[in-house]
């Protein structure tokens, strides 16, 4: 039997919008296909041996005050995460987890917060009189060589900008992404994927979720691994009706 082990980093805390919908889905769709999912729940002060031990790697997202406390943890650690990601270690990134890749977050009253500089981006809030950026969202993404709809939910003050040589994980086709302007949404950087779709994003797109499903098998078993297909109808139908509301087609 294959098996893949997650770290699920601070799920106490980086959980916002039903983001631990994410990890229910990757360990289902792993049991659908005889595949041991183990989690490993990571929080505040955890040994950071045991995030090594990982095949693949989430963190969600979460308000100001847990992201502080969050940083001071994962600042600590951050080299061990750096080279994980440097090594294409799969991993999810939501919201929070996004701005914290990146080079700084820059809060309303202009105080910079020093991030963990592993992607090229940065995030910005304006503050007050600026609008956040909430609502339904839409994107459209490559996945495994096809472009695909990825659909979610996005509630963010924060304005994130990658850099040129950054791939957006897709482009907006309904709702603001990134920052509103440029039509950015969320960031690809080795095989780490960041965006700022709740939802969870995993249940609404499970072709995504597989995608992350073959890639961390691959990287551990040295080999083609494809996964056989799974009986979709009730995903697919929900996502039709996502998609109706939204005025697109998947």
């Amino acid at each position: 039997m294959k098996k893949i082990t997650i770290a699920w980093l601070y799920p106490e805390l980086m959980s916002t919008y039903g983001d631990r919908g994410n990890i229910i889905c990757l360990k289902k769709r792993c049991q659908w296909r005889n595949i041991d999912c183990e989690i490993k729940e990571l929080n505040v002060g955890f040994d950071a041996e045991e995030l090594k031990k990982a095949d693949f790697i989430f963190m969600g997202g979460a308000q100001d005050r847990q992201q502080k406390i969050v940083s001071q943890d994962l600042t600590k650690k951050s080299k061990i995460l750096k080279d994980m990601i440097e090594s294409d270690v799969p991993g999810l990134y939501i919201c929070g987890a996004l701005q914290f890749l990146g080079k700084y977050y820059k809060e309303s009253d202009g105080s910079i917060i020093e991030c963990l500089d592993i992607i090229d981006l940065y995030t910005e809030n304006p503050g007050i009189g600026t609008e956040r950026l909430i609502g339904n969202v839409a994107i459209e993404s490559e996945i495994n060589g096809k472009i695909e709809s990825l659909i979610g939910f996005e509630n963010h003050g924060g304005r994130t900008f990658i850099g040129k040589q950054i791939m957006p994980l897709g482009r907006v086709i309904v709702g603001n992404g990134n920052n509103g302007i440029d039509k950015t949404e969320g960031a690809i950087y080795k095989k780490s994927y960041c965006s700022y779709l709740h939802g969870p994003i995993l249940p609404k797109n499970p072709f995504f979720a597989d995608l992350l499903i073959e890639q961390t098998l691959k990287k551990k078993y040295k080999n083609g691994f494809f996964l056989k297909p799974l009986n979709e109808e009730i995903e697919l139908m929900a996502r039709k009706s996502i998609a109706d509301r939204l005025g697109i087609k998947v």
